[in-house]
C-alpha cells in the first residue's frame, strides 16, 4: 500500500538508503514520512529529505508491524516441488522495489524460477532476477530479501538468488497489471 504518514521514530534504527545501498542510522525522535508499506518493509523520507528503506524487523521503530507473507501457512509444512515452486512465487510476489510500488515479479525482474530435489531430502531454489538499472545499489537488499522470504518455506533446503543483468531489463517485461498501476498503459 501507498501512504504518506508522518511519524517520529520510536527507537534508534538502521536503514538502506535508496538507491545506493548505503547503510544509515536513523535516531530516535526522528521525523519520517512513510511513503510506501509493501512487503513487510517501509519507504520513507526523512526531514532532510533523504529516502531510506527500513526493513520489517525495524518496523517497531515506526511502530509499526509488518504484513505476513502469503506463504505464512506453510512453514512447517512440506509439499511437492511443483507446489513449492508455486509458494516461492507468492513470495516473490512479497518483495518490492522501495522505489516503485510494483512487486519484483509484475516489474519483470524474475528471469528464472527453479525448484530442484536435492538427494539429502528437501529442495534446492534457484531464482535468477535483474534489476530496473544495473548499477542499482539496492541488488544486494532485494536480494536478500528474495532469500529469506524464500528461505522459510518448509521443504527449502537451499536458496541461490542470483542477481544477471542479461538481458538488460526495460518496461516491456512488466505485466499489464503493473504498467496500469503506474499509468503506462
Amino acid at each position: 500500500m501507498e501512504i504518506t504518514e508522518s511519524l517520529k521514530l520510536l527507537r534508534d534504527c538502521v536503514a538502506t538508503q535508496i538507491p545506493s545501498g548505503i547503510p544509515v542510522k536513523l535516531p530516535a525522535g526522528s521525523q519520517v514520512k512513510v511513503t510506501q508499506s509493501l512487503g513487510g518493509n517501509f519507504t520513507v523520507l526523512t526531514e532532510t529529505g533523504l529516502m531510506v528503506r527500513i526493513a520489517a524487523a525495524e518496523g517497531d521503530a515506526l511502530g509499526k508491524k509488518s504484513e505476513a507473507g502469503p506463504a505464512e501457512a506453510a512453514l512447517s509444512v512440506e509439499v511437492s516441488p511443483e507446489a513449492l515452486e508455486k509458494l516461492v512465487w507468492g513470495e516473490l510476489r512479497t518483495c518490492y522495489d522501495p522505489e516503485i510500488p510494483v512487486n519484483i515479479v509484475d516489474l519483470g525482474l524474475i528471469y528464472l524460477c527453479r525448484v530442484t530435489p536435492v538427494p539429502e531430502g528437501g529442495n534446492q531454489v534457484l531464482v535468477k532476477m535483474t534489476l530496473t538499472a544495473p548499477g542499482c545499489g539496492m541488488g544486494g537488499v532485494l536480494k536478500a530479501d528474495a532469500e529469506a522470504k524464500i528461505g522459510r518455506l518448509a521443504g527449502v533446503r537451499s536458496v541461490q538468488v542470483e542477481l544477471v543483468v542479461d538481458p538488460p531489463w526495460n518496461q516491456g517485461m512488466m505485466s499489464e497489471a503493473a504498467k496500469l498501476q503506474l499509468g503506462l498503459l
